[in-house]
């Protein structure tokens, strides 16, 4: 018997061996921020060669902004020079908790490296999560007055709603927007669950004056088409806006259109753990090839069809992804 109870254990303990080489991969020995910027600096590249004004926004990892990641750090000329804007979460109020004050020593930090995106003519667009209207107040003018960001206070974190408060947009305005720099407020609706229909989307949102509208490509694994984005792109009091387009690029998600039912962490090698916070959301390793093949470069990446829907630029989600590596 304790020969039988010796072997199963190490049936079991050589099967989990088994496991974990075939699911994890030793990591290189990378500048994993590095990585990420020139990821960033690529896409921008290709981008912007097929449309010089195409508009990139990397939300969140603000350390690529300076050689150290600290605010007294040296800025990185050419990270800066690739990108329009920058996206920041939860700056001053969901940093740990939705409607909850972000800690003065996170805060501080953001803050710091938002001010030299903000002195190198780079867009800040702040995002809080808050519900509370007093705390919403506070985003708009710590934010906005405060330090001259652009910012949106979504009441839910899922952003599958058009905040009722304010009951006027803050920084309403009726002005032409052809350029990130002119914009004064944005809408960040990336998630259409809500809505039955493309069409029901796009009422909702043809009804409000934000200058610039945050969205996704798709509603229910439908593409948006050029003409659907250029009704979009009409504020309800006539003038115009910008309209951009969601996309992660540090994290694979099952529910897109090149996902292949059959990958699982480790197959392909690219493809590591699943987000234990966002369910169907996989880190990957951002720096393969394969990888970037899916995300731009070619005529069936996942950019080139954002551009070739009409969008005005592209807002790049989990820049911050190389924390995952560090």
């Amino acid at each position: 018997m304790k020969k039988i109870f010796g072997f199963i254990i190490f049936l079991i303990f050589t099967s989990l061996i088994f496991i974990s080489c075939q699911t994890t991969q030793p990591l290189p020995n990378l500048n994993f921020r590095q990585e990420m910027r020139n990821f960033v600096i690529d896409l921008s590249t290709y981008a912007k060669n097929i449309d010089s004004d195409f508009i990139i926004i990397p939300q969140n990892g603000q350390e690529l902004i300076t050689n150290t990641g600290e605010g007294n750090g040296t800025p990185n000329t050419a990270y800066i020079n690739a990108i329009d804007a920058t996206g920041r979460e939860s700056m001053f109020y969901g940093y740990y908790s939705d409607d909850q004050q972000t800690p003065d020593e996170e805060r501080d930090h953001l803050l710091a490296l938002c001010q030299i995106c903000e002195a190198n003519n780079v867009e800040v667009l702040a995002t809080d999560y808050c519900w509370d209207h007093t705390k919403m107040d506070n985003s708009y003018t710590y934010n906005n007055v405060d330090n001259n960001f652009i910012s949106f206070a979504a009441d839910h974190r899922d952003l599958n709603n058009i905040p009722a408060y304010p009951t006027t947009i803050y920084n309403e305005n009726t002005v032409d927007i052809d350029d990130i720099s002119l914009a004064k407020n944005f809408l960040y609706l990336i998630n259409s669950e809500n809505y039955s229909e493309k069409s029901d989307f796009i009422d909702d949102v043809s009804g409000t004056n934000y200058d610039v509208i945050i969205m996704d490509l798709y509603h229910n694994e439908e593409a948006y088409t050029s003409d659907e984005i250029g009704q979009l792109r009409n504020k309800n009091s006539g003038e115009t806006r910008l309209v951009i387009a969601y996309m992660s690029i540090g994290e694979a998600e099952d529910y897109r259109y090149y996902w292949n039912n059959s990958w699982k962490t480790g197959t392909p090698v690219w493809l590591n753990k699943e987000n234990p916070n966002w369910a169907g959301n996989y880190v990957v390793r951002y720096w393969a090839q394969d990888w970037k093949n899916i995300i731009f470069g070619n005529n069936d990446s996942y950019l080139k069809k954002i551009i070739d829907a009409g969008f005005d630029g592209v807002y790049l989600d989990i820049i911050d992804g190389f924390e995952n590596f560090e």
